[in-house]
């Protein structure tokens, strides 16, 4: 493999654990404001990030490539709102979504058609991850931060698998 994109792999290894950081934080954040089920739904949404991480890490150990693992800095805990929380998720996975295409463009350019297949499940996948972010904050925006029309969106999120 290239090494520029070997590389670019192990920083997205890096910043897909970060991300799974970054739901555990907001996480921690609902658990402190007594929305579990909001809680809940950042849970499985850090479990998704660190599968995304080994999957990139078992890619690159299949060929052959020497995986390398970056520091994580601490995420944000504090945010004023539910709202709040998943416009920062969803202006995180916009944030991937780049980075997922910058990769993908690498592959390309590299002709390293091997891994550019690999990376079009990412690619469907943060069309995925945008869309949930998009729907819980339409949602909130209809319903409100507080009230029983949130602690309905808490009980639906708790549903999450």
């Amino acid at each position: 493999m290239n090494q520029e994109l070997v590389a670019q792999m192990n920083d997205q290894i890096t910043k897909e654990l970060y991300s799974g950081y970054i739901y555990l934080g907001m996480a921690a954040y609902f658990e402190d404001e007594g929305l579990s089920g909001f809680a809940h739904w950042m849970k499985r949404q850090a479990a998704e990030e660190s599968e995304h991480a080994m999957k990139i890490f078992e890619f690159l150990a299949e060929r052959g490539e020497r995986v390398q693992l970056g520091a994580i800095e601490q995420p944000r805990l504090e945010y004023e709102s539910p709202l709040e929380v998943f416009r920062a998720g969803l202006e995180h996975e916009e944030y991937v979504t780049g980075l997922i295409n910058d990769l993908y463009e690498t592959a390309l350019d590299k002709k390293d058609h091997a891994t550019a297949i690999f990376l079009q499940w990412f690619v469907t996948e943060q069309v995925e991850e945008e869309d949930s972010f998009t729907r819980m904050i339409e949602d909130l925006q209809r319903v409100g931060d507080e009230g029983r029309g949130l602690f309905m969106m808490d009980r639906g999120a708790a549903a999450r698998e």
